[in-house]
């Protein structure tokens, strides 16, 4: 509930927004507010926020920043809202800084292979752009048709390739970001070395919206791959497929993805898919030597598998794909979905999927799993009925349960969406105490009124 204090800074606020700002920016419109206040975790906030900001330049964050930190009135930026931890979600009283409309491709150079990109620019749309020129952005996550480039940088987004091309975080070498007090800095370079100063780059990304507004980012290109070669292989188990995974790695072949869909989820996807098998493991190998990985890898292994199928064809490797790029929607069909978020060592995969089998099992919650095998980041996914107010209780013990184990198995809580809200209650056992208290630390110096996306993160 507001105080009156609070009341009257939101009143405040609302009038210096509505005196410096274009009428088509601000928003206090409930059916706006509406629409501003969760991401796609459907986590639900306190009551509804103060008002929207729908930022086109990088000055409109500056000046919302500026006001709001005088009145110590805590913001919230906001790409498309497709995160999936409660890291978008905004609590009574808060503004909402909406960043999709800054959505410019500034700077594309073909010959450095560097982009330069406002925050609401969507992932598919600048892969897309560079692929005219013979090149692409590599950090392909899940929900590149609707996620933005400024989102995919706070929480450090990985998806399908990361696992030969890296995370987000290895694809940006500078930023423009608006500081809790408005004040613009940049960080990095155009370069792919450098080591001048701290890298405030790559502590920038992945920081939530917590410790300032990501409003630019320059970002490396990497030449189209003259040659792709999809494999989808079913197996009889999900271990079967787990163990198949690591084969591969230790094998030494690097392929440019590795998922892996269970067989609930294949089920939900398409029933047909479920008869296939109990697993299925999709591999893409890409490069010069894309065909001669793929048929090592078919031959490795064949033998534990029900079925395997290649095509060096990019038509049909994307039709091959589009079961693992189904997943989440189809499960969002069935009610609102749970999503973990959790990354093992790579050779502890099929165990970390044994116990998550027995914690599906012990608590009686239904457990659909997905991951990036290659580099051991799973998604336990529980769903819930929509209509619920809250989590059920079982659900909740199940999910504190998988993540115990990541952390037992020498893993982490969050390999690609971030704390958020959701995970908040572990980040202490796995940062350990001195690590803590040195990133809360770490916030304070960057916000130090607490006003940027409280709550979140740590």
């Amino acid at each position: 509930m507001t105080t009156a204090p609070q009341r009257t800074a939101s009143a405040t606020l609302l009038g210096l927004l509505a005196r410096d700002l274009p009428p088509d920016r601000l928003s206090t419109d409930p059916a706006a507010l509406a629409a501003h206040t969760t991401d796609r975790s459907g986590t639900r906030p306190d009551g509804e926020p103060l008002a929207v900001v729908h930022a086109r330049h990088t000055q409109d964050v500056a000046l919302a920043l500026r006001h709001a930190q005088a009145l110590r009135v805590p913001v919230v930026p906001r790409g498309a809202g497709t995160g999936l931890s409660g890291g978008a979600t905004a609590d009574e009283g808060s503004l909402v800084l909406d960043l999709s409309r800054m959505d410019r491709i500034l700077e594309l150079d073909a010959f450095d292979q560097v982009a330069v990109v406002e925050p609401g620019v969507i992932t598919a749309e600048l892969d897309r752009a560079a692929g005219a020129h013979g090149l692409r952005y590599a950090p392909d996550p899940a929900s590149a048709a609707l996620s933005t480039i400024g989102g995919n940088i706070a929480t450090n987004a990985g998806g399908l390739r990361c696992a030969k091309y890296g995370v987000t975080r290895d694809s940006v070498l500078g930023l423009e970001a608006v500081l809790a007090d408005g004040t613009v800095v940049t960080t990095g370079r155009r370069t792919v070395k450098g080591v001048t100063g701290y890298d405030l780059t790559a502590l920038l990304t992945g920081s939530e919206g917590t410790l300032a507004v990501i409003t630019g980012a320059t970002l490396r290109l990497r030449p189209v791959p003259v040659a792709v070669a999809t494999l989808a292989a079913y197996f009889p188990t999900f271990e079967a497929a787990a163990e198949a995974s690591y084969a591969i790695a230790r094998a030494g072949v690097e392929p440019a993805l590795a998922e892996l869909v269970d067989g609930p989820v294949l089920q939900a996807i398409d029933p047909a898919l479920r008869e296939r098998g109990a697993a299925l493991l999709l591999v893409q190998c890409d490069g010069a030597g894309a065909a001669v990985e793929a048929a090592a890898i078919a031959r490795l292994i064949a033998p534990s598998a029900t079925s395997v199928e290649t095509t060096e064809d990019p038509a049909e490797s994307e039709a091959l794909l589009a079961a693992r790029r189904l997943a989440l929607p189809a499960l969002e069909k069935l009610g609102r979905p749970l999503i973990e978020d959790i990354a093992v060592p790579r050779s502890r995969l099929a165990e970390a999927v044994r116990e998550i089998r027995a914690i599906s099992a012990r608590h009686d919650v239904p457990v659909f799993t997905i991951a990036h095998a290659a580099d051991g980041n799973l998604h336990p996914i529980v769903v819930v009925d929509r209509a619920l107010d809250q989590l059920p209780d079982a659900a909740w013990e199940a999910a504190g349960e998988i993540f115990a184990l990541a952390l037992r198995l020498g893993g982490t809580l969050t390999g690609e969406h971030g704390v958020g809200l959701l995970k908040r209650q572990w980040v202490a056992e796995e940062l350990g105490p001195a690590s803590h208290a040195l990133q809360r630390g770490l916030k304070e110096v960057f916000d130090p009124r607490g006003i940027l996306n409280p709550g979140k993160a740590l």
